[in-house]
């Protein structure tokens, strides 16, 4: 399996913790900030499952890393806020779409910046 499919894999487990975060924060926050608070949750899922078997990082310092990694995924965040708010606050309501509107744009959301965040992570977060 190639690096990339890995990284999609444990991206694909690190957005259902994200995801499910922000279903539990929307029931007592806003939408906008449940998808902003429910962020460290997939991050963090992210980071273990991604050292251990995406990318060839036992060897190096785990601070310096997380680190890195975190900042990665502060850039990817501005993408996943703006997609999902943008979809579920603006696009959803336009076409009138409405079947779990919410839930679809953070799903879309989280998705986006999948090839951006492989190559800040690969060449980044996880330099040799």
């Amino acid at each position: 399996m190639t690096q990339f499919l890995r990284f999609l894999g444990v991206g694909a487990v690190a957005a259902i913790v994200n995801i499910a975060a922000r279903m539990i924060f929307s029931t007592f926050m806003p939408f906008e900030l449940a998808v902003a608070a429910a962020f460290p949750f997939g991050v963090l899922v992210a980071f273990t499952l991604s050292r251990k078997y995406v990318f060839a990082a036992g060897d190096g310092a785990m601070g310096p890393q997380l680190l890195r990694f975190v900042a990665v995924n502060l850039v990817a965040l501005v993408l996943v806020w703006a997609v999902s708010v943008g979809l579920a606050d603006f696009a959803f309501p336009a076409i009138s779409f409405t079947w779990h509107a919410e839930d679809i744009a953070h799903i879309i959301g989280v998705f986006a910046p999948a090839v951006t965040s492989y190559l800040g992570h690969r060449y980044y977060s996880f330099r040799t």
